[in-house]
């Protein structure tokens, strides 16, 4: 297959579980509001013949949303594991929903920092009107919704952006393409209908967020029914596209859980060169709808590979460990996982997981039910079943 340009269990049981520099001192509010007032006074004792007071049962606290694969065994490495934010830069919020804004989440994202959220007890859903972006003089920045934020784009925006070489947000070396900072991590966090449709900068993809450059992790998230362009020979990653990462490091996706991203390819994650570790997790119900694969079939637009997940270049890695990959399905190859090495030298590893019923409606390697592989050897397959 000759070089691209670059431009890109079970489903009842996963369901359940799926959808069941800082600053110190005191951090700063990001909600232009005041800090929530406490109530004063209130005894309980009625005046003379007034009625008795009745009493009011607190309604609970809602649990965070559950995300990734419980039964998960895989081992996560110090540099993938969720970042400490008892001190925060930045707090989203006055303790309601009213200041957990878009504007808010923006402005947060470009001052950078280990950013939380203080929108109450219950779930919150912030509809992004703008998408934030990472300004690259920023060392670090940390998302972190407390198991309780999700962040949509309303079907109509990409909700988070990241590139070191885009010289708007600040060009910071002379090499962008290969740089330590920002490290960019998003955990605990949900992210919903994104949609980067249209977005042809970098060869688009990444419905919820695209990265270039610098480092990304994703730790405890979730990614619900986001979307990219429908065709296009390499675009993709309905819900997350990379290109680059700082010395060929890995993305690491930790204990997360994609579901019903559609994209050209790469219905959950989509990348060109770039190495992943994805542990703990789960991919369930994403699609790539492509036509005419890569390249594009003479009178075709191109795409529909990788169900799951797409990956493309030269030196790469691409492992699976404790994880669920399940009821993806891509319109010409690899239901699960489309992998293309240029070079041969990039190599696939699949451990401790579970691939079933992805069904590639055009080709996948034989052997190997739900991928298409093409690399340095076989794909490596350790106490992981693959139908």
């Amino acid at each position: 297959m000759r070089r691209h340009q670059p431009a890109s269990v079970l489903i009842g049981v996963v369901c359940c579980l799926v959808l069941g520099g800082c600053g110190g001192g005191e951090p700063r509010r990001d909600a232009g509001t005041p800090a929530p007032a406490t109530s004063s006074g209130g005894g309980t004792a009625a005046s003379a013949g007034a009625a008795p007071l009745k009493s009011v049962k607190a309604r609970p606290e809602r649990k965070p949303f559950a995300a990734g694969n419980p039964n998960g065994r895989a081992a996560v490495p110090p540099e993938a594991r969720a970042v400490d934010t008892s001190d925060p830069a930045h707090v989203i919020g006055d303790g309601t929903p009213r200041g957990c804004t878009s504007a808010a989440v923006v402005a947060a994202v470009a001052r950078g920092g280990v950013i939380t959220f203080d929108c109450g007890p219950e779930p919150i859903t912030i509809t992004m009107t703008a998408t934030a972006r990472v300004v690259n003089a920023r060392p670090r920045v940390v998302l972190d919704g407390g198991g309780k934020v999700t962040l949509s784009g309303g079907g109509k925006r990409r909700i988070l952006y990241m590139n070191t070489c885009d010289k708007a947000l600040g060009w910071t070396t002379s090499h962008c393409n290969d740089q330590p900072t920002p490290r960019l991590t998003v955990q605990h966090i949900a992210f919903a209908n994104g949609n980067s449709t249209g977005e042809r900068a970098e060869g688009g993809g990444g419905g919820a967020i695209f990265v270039r450059g610098g480092r990304f992790n994703v730790v405890g998230a979730r990614f619900q029914d986001n979307r990219c362009d429908a065709t296009g020979p390499d675009l993709g990653g309905a819900a997350v596209r990379v290109l680059d990462q700082s010395r060929g490091q890995p993305v690491y996706v930790v204990g997360s859980t994609f579901q019903g991203g559609v994209c050209s390819n790469g219905g959950a994650l989509s990348s060109i060169g770039v190495s992943w570790a994805v542990l703990n997790s789960v991919l369930i119900g994403n699609r790539a709808i492509g036509r005419g694969a890569n390249p594009a079939r003479g009178g075709t637009p191109g795409g529909g590979s990788g169900g799951a997940l797409y990956a493309d270049g030269n030196r790469f890695t691409v492992r699976f460990a404790g994880s669920v990959v399940s009821g993806n399905r891509a319109a010409e190859g690899g239901g699960a996982v489309f992998f293309v090495s240029n070079d041969l030298t990039g190599t696939l590893a699949i451990e401790g997981s579970r691939l079933s019923r992805n069904p590639s409606a055009g080709f996948e390697t034989p052997g190997f039910r739900g991928i298409f592989y093409r690399g340095a050897g076989p794909p490596r397959v350790s106490s992981s079943t693959l139908r």
